[in-house]
């Protein structure tokens, strides 16, 4: 049974290094021209494999482009974290577009335009009593 508090450690430690890679080490202008942060790592419980989710401020168009350059450097990145870190094995990386964020600026969205059709409504209702 995996340890939980290992996988948080590891996870973390991931989160940070290829924070520092994307930020420093990486060669590639789509990435360095827009904000790319990591959301969220999710590591398996024998810590081979880590999806990495990330956001951007970039459209969903270039998100997903971003999405598919640091697939094809995951090689590298993983090269470069088995430099920067010690552990046995690196695990195998896969990155992913975090659409949660996408998700929740839309449930926002909704419940602002339904925040503003009731106030209309409450308005017109208050023009007819008058």
């Amino acid at each position: 049974m995996p340890n939980n508090y290992r996988l948080a450690k590891v996870s973390s430690l991931l989160k940070k290094e290829i924070t520092l890679i994307l930020q420093n080490d990486l060669e590639n202008n789509l990435i360095k021209d827009h904000f790319v942060n990591i959301s969220k790592v999710d590591l398996s419980g024998d810590l081979q494999h880590c999806k990495i989710y990330i956001t951007s401020t970039a459209e969903k168009k270039v998100r997903k482009e971003i999405v598919e350059n640091l697939n094809i450097a995951k090689s590298s990145i993983r090269h470069n974290l088995g430099q920067r870190i010690e552990m046995r094995r690196v695990p195998e990386i896969t990155f992913k577009d975090d659409i949660v964020l996408d998700k929740g600026l839309s449930v926002l969205k909704l419940l602002d335009e339904l925040k503003n059709k009731n106030q209309d409504n409450d308005v017109e209702d208050h023009d007819a009593n008058s």
